[in-house]
């Protein structure tokens, strides 16, 4: 894909957000908002509070730049309820099946957050705890933290890495790191609800979606996997060719009512490969303003969530409602409840071992 066309733009923060509504202690530990830039004029906002990305400028199809991520002008709203914008997940993204896994003859009972199930790490999970942040210039943030033994019920001291890397090439790399003291269970994601029109901007029904998945792994009615790994070939599942996120949503299928739409893991391919060696997932197209979003990973799955829950409560950054479906994520991961699915691939890790897991975000535009 050729150069995108590009505007001069002085620091995009400015229009919703104020940097000093960043600024606080929580707990003792400072919370900042930093920043970064590539040469093209892109720049990601993120916050040492949950490793939050606050805000993602990119340009469209006529180098207007526009803001594609959910998300709220001032700490204070990330605070006041729990919700995910933007945020790290961990130490286990997705679900685990009524809180409870064994490891080794011994049976750990986590946090309940979502009905009877364990979610997205917990009560207070990564996204709600201020991390250290190790280096942080125009390019590259580090953030660090030791999550301590039994937190939200996870055995071992996790002592966890997390870079975000913006290149010129329009990419945002994100490298998670992780070592344990006792085995213990690790699946790492980023939670960004995109929306390529511009945050606030309505649905995303009209996106066209690839996922690189000729299956996906079916869910009972709490949303925790049946164990199974299905085709998605002759379902709404089937993203393999490209087609609008909505077309299928009104087909008469029990997955479909399950999710109250598409939140559902996917299993991917094993090609095509980028020169990092990482898999191409999912493709996104908005046609109106020309965005693109290509996603790579090393994981074995990506979560395809496609905004079910949201409500038009929440008035995010431009002051816009966020609409039912007003957005997507597409969460790479492991799959959910794993540690009580033995045909599943493991997320077990083991003291010695080291988690390593890859996520890219690359954003493009059609023509160029």
């Amino acid at each position: 894909m050729a150069d995108i066309p590009m505007k001069k733009q002085e620091s995009k923060l400015s229009k919703h957000i104020n940097v000093k509504n960043f600024e606080t202690v929580i707990d003792g530990d400072s919370v900042n908002l930093y920043t970064l830039k590539n040469k093209n004029g892109i720049e990601v906002a993120l916050t040492n509070y949950g490793q939050r990305l606050i805000s993602l400028h990119v340009p469209d199809k006529n180098g207007n730049f526009e803001d594609i991520v959910l998300g709220f002008p001032d700490l204070k709203n990330y605070l006041a309820k729990k919700n995910y914008y933007g945020a790290t997940i961990g130490r286990y993204g997705n679900r685990i099946a009524k809180g409870k896994f064994t490891i080794d003859g011994k049976e750990y009972d986590l946090a309940i957050n979502n009905n009877e199930n364990h979610l997205h790490g917990g009560i207070k999970g990564f996204e709600s705890v201020v991390w250290n942040v190790d280096r942080a210039n125009d390019r590259e943030i580090v953030f660090s933290r030791t999550s301590p033994d039994m937190e939200e019920g996870y055995p071992g001291n996790l002592n966890v890495t997390v870079t975000y890397t913006l290149t010129d090439d329009n990419e945002l790399k994100i490298n998670y790191r992780a070592s344990t003291d006792k085995p213990t269970y690790v699946n790492l994601t980023h939670h960004s609800f995109f929306n390529l029109k511009g945050e606030g901007n309505g649905t995303v029904n009209d996106h066209v979606l690839m996922l690189n998945a000729d299956s996906y792994t079916p869910v009972d009615s709490g949303l925790i996997p049946t164990g199974e790994i299905a085709r998605v070939a002759g379902t709404p599942f089937d993203f393999t060719h490209p087609k609008a996120i909505g077309k299928d949503l009104n087909v008469e299928d029990e997955q479909l009512k399950y999710g109250n739409g598409y939140d559902h893991n996917f299993v991917l391919n094993k090609t095509p490969l980028n020169e990092d060696g990482l898999v191409l997932a999912a493709r996104v197209v908005e046609p109106s303003s020309g965005r693109t979003l290509e996603v790579f990973t090393d994981e074995p799955g990506v979560q395809f969530y496609g905004g079910n829950f949201l409500t038009g409560a929440d008035i995010g950054k431009s002051g816009k409602p966020y609409v039912f479906r007003g957005s997507f994520c597409l969460e790479t991961q492991h799959f959910p409840d794993s540690p009580n699915q033995p045909d599943f691939p493991s997320t077990r890790l083991d003291p010695g071992e080291t988690y390593s897991s890859n996520c890219v975000y690359k954003f493009g535009v059609l023509g160029h």
